[in-house]
């Protein structure tokens, strides 16, 4: 409706440094929509799983071209740049049921090798230079998870399903962060309400499924009571930032010029 009514608006924001990342979520959004439709309709997600690779594509081609191309401040590093980049590692999560094995292994080892880079630059900026983070991006912090999840499970379809120590560097990573995440609950507690709490929902999405499949494979107690603790705080979670954004609407504070 943006693209459609505010074009120019809309331009601008693609064009924007940090605003042009979240333009990714369209294709990310296909290809976890595709992962519901797989069960019902090969065909169906077929179409919505290469529709949503084809532009994530595109986007990742674009972007790294305009960091190559364009002169970037430090301040302008931020999580939301995995988004467009390490996102295709989505992409095998149904990609390699639907048969497409080499294509999986392509954008998996886009996003796995870029994850690396990014996640050293964004380190860099944040615990180095002296503009730290916004309050209100604060919450994208916690994108830090997704990767080494997603990565995670991506990486399983991959291998056939095997838990190899490569799988496990994965797994224990994204737990690492997750608990590092956990650990500075009360800074992210004493936050406004922003659209950037949404920050909050996919990585430990991401990271509650990570689990889940790993206490399943390998038949683990301590992973099978965490898989579900980590069922509730997540749709807890889930469901207060639902509360919270619906609150903010019904104010008047979103879809609100800056």
């Amino acid at each position: 409706m943006k693209l459609v009514r505010y074009s120019e608006v809309a331009a601008a924001d693609f064009a924007h440094p940090i605003k042009a990342n979240f333009f990714a979520a369209i294709s990310i959004s296909l290809l976890l929509i595709s992962a519901t439709l797989l069960p019902y309709s090969i065909d169906m997600a077929t179409v919505v799983w290469g529709t949503g690779a084809v532009v994530h594509l595109g986007f990742t081609l674009s972007l790294i071209a305009r960091w190559i191309k364009q002169s970037h401040e430090v301040i302008h590093a931020n999580p939301a740049w995995f988004i467009p980049v390490v996102g295709n590692i989505l992409v095998p999560l149904v990609g390699v049921k639907l048969g497409y094995l080499e294509i999986s292994w392509f954008f998996f080892s886009i996003g796995s090798v870029f994850w690396i880079v990014l996640f050293t630059i964004i380190f860099n900026r944040v615990v180095f230079h002296h503009d730290p983070l916004p309050r209100k991006f604060m919450p994208t912090l916690f994108i830090l998870i997704a990767p080494p999840a997603v990565g995670y499970l991506a990486y399983i379809n991959l291998a056939g399903g095997e838990i190899d120590a490569f799988a496990r560097i994965l797994f224990y990573v994204a737990l690492f962060i997750t608990a590092l995440m956990f650990s500075m609950v009360r800074v992210f507690a004493q936050l406004p309400f922003a659209l950037s709490w949404w920050a909050y929902t996919f990585p430990l999405d991401a990271m509650t499924i990570a689990i889940c499949d790993y206490a399943d494979r390998t038949g683990s107690t301590f992973f099978n009571g965490l898989a579900m603790v980590m069922l509730i705080v997540t749709s807890l979670v889930i469901g207060f930032v639902a509360f919270r954004t619906i609150k903010a609407v019904m104010a008047g504070k979103v879809f609100a010029p800056e």
